[in-house]
């Protein structure tokens, strides 16, 4: 039998502090908050990460990305529930709206960055492999939304080293997003 991972206190909210299920609501679950790539709630402990899917949720504001362009060799999918974006995916663009759901199969280079006038909340989950490799290539449309790397790295530290720190926050304006 399962038994009920415990929950605890984190600076901006609840973590599983073990292994088993778990109930937590969006607005209780600790948060991440960067000002270039927005907020995000992951669901899980870093120490105690998911073994076969991640899921976080993500607040990005208008012009925020989500993080910088990149491929993976894991399969990752995404749901907008609230507000507008945009997807750049393969070198292409498209604007994206609240129910839009987005399949990237392994090695599809992507982005997401807030569009409109308010902000845009995804629901985003991926396939987990310990071996999983992960490249940020030059896209010029990612580097016009300030997503990209001006040099093709397969290192997350040299990718986000203009970035800034994340965070223990809860998003900007957090009483006017949907779970308020």
């Amino acid at each position: 039998m399962i038994g009920e991972a415990k929950l605890e206190a984190a600076p901006s909210g609840l973590l599983p502090a073990d292994e088993g299920w778990f109930v937590v609501n969006v607005r209780d679950t600790a948060w991440m908050t960067n000002d270039r790539h927005g907020s995000g709630c992951r669901f899980e402990n870093t120490n105690l990460p998911f073994p076969e899917i991640g899921f976080n949720l993500r607040v990005l504001g208008p012009g925020q990305s989500s993080s910088i362009y990149h491929r993976e060799s894991n399969q990752e999918d995404f749901l907008v529930l609230a507000g507008k974006c945009r997807l750049l995916v393969e070198g292409q663009e498209r604007e994206l709206e609240a129910w839009d759901f987005v399949h990237c199969p392994p090695n599809t280079e992507h982005v997401f960055v807030g569009a409109g006038p308010g902000r845009c909340v995804i629901l985003m989950a991926g396939s987990r492999d310990p071996d999983e490799d992960t490249f940020y290539p030059v896209s010029g449309l990612a580097r016009r939304y300030d997503a990209g790397v001006d040099k093709g790295t397969s290192s997350s530290v040299e990718a986000y080293a203009n970035t800034g720190p994340f965070r223990a926050e809860r998003p900007a304006d957090w009483d006017e997003l949907p779970w308020a």
